[in-house]
């Protein structure tokens, strides 16, 4: 499929149930750049603390860009939601390990709710190729 002047659109799915539910893909590459929709540990981490759910939706992120041709290097920009803000320190060591050596924009909220209550974090990642550092 083909975008605007020609790039080239590329859908990807993790195969997450709710992608045919909600009709999103969990990452859109078109051209040089990807987006990661807002992504959250699996249902296997329902018991899981804000750590292991971060580096989870992490793994997932990674996968995806890695899909779309991307790499964490690529990345220019995360948007980390939280249930609770005093998760940020647990979070914020998860993103650490994997963007300290690309550093990209970043933008953490407190959000009221998500999907399944027991979710404690959402991360959303845009990636430029041929930015990689």
């Amino acid at each position: 499929m083909s975008g605007r002047g020609g790039s080239k659109r590329m859908n990807i799915s993790s195969g997450g149930a709710y992608e045919s539910v909600f009709g999103y893909s969990r990452a859109v590459r078109c051209g040089d750049d990807v987006h990661v929709s807002g992504t959250c540990a699996p249902p296997a981490h329902e018991k899981s603390d804000a750590y292991a759910q971060a580096c989870a939706a992490l793994a997932i992120v990674d996968k995806a860009l890695k899909d779309a041709g991307a790499s964490a290097t690529d990345v220019v920009r995360t948007v980390v939601y939280l249930r609770d803000i005093n998760d940020a320190e647990a979070v914020a060591k998860a993103h650490l390990e994997m963007f300290d050596a690309v550093r990209p924009a970043s933008t953490l909220v407190q959000v009221t709710s998500m999907l399944r209550p027991w979710q404690k974090v959402e991360i959303e990642a845009y990636a430029k190729l041929g930015t990689a550092r």
